[in-house]
């Protein structure tokens, strides 16, 4: 089974999101971080589910629509790690950090 690491920054892209829905008034911005937090569980099984994004990375679509977020990941096949790097809402033009 892989191991699903987050990196410091994702810590931060979260709590961006969760100001920005909290800014927006939206209802448990709280429990939809948790959400996109327990979807990185399919990167356990299937490691390569994301779509290829260059350089060795690959993205996770979370959700859809404005509940859309999309996550940057490189899977380390040697250590068999799936590293999130960062998490953006589907709707932003790019991520915080490459």
């Amino acid at each position: 089974m892989t191991r699903v690491r987050l990196t410091p920054g994702v810590i931060e892209d979260l709590d961006r999101i969760v100001e920005h829905l909290h800014h927006h008034e939206s209802d448990g911005a709280e429990a939809r971080a948790g959400e996109i937090i327990s979807a990185f569980d399919v990167l356990a099984d299937n490691p390569l589910i994301g779509r290829p994004a260059g350089d060795d990375k690959r993205e996770l679509l979370i959700g859809r629509g404005s509940r859309g977020y999309v996550a940057l990941y490189r899977y380390l096949q040697l250590i068999d790690t799936a590293l999130i790097l960062a998490i953006r809402a589907q709707r932003e033009g790019g991520y915080a950090r490459p």
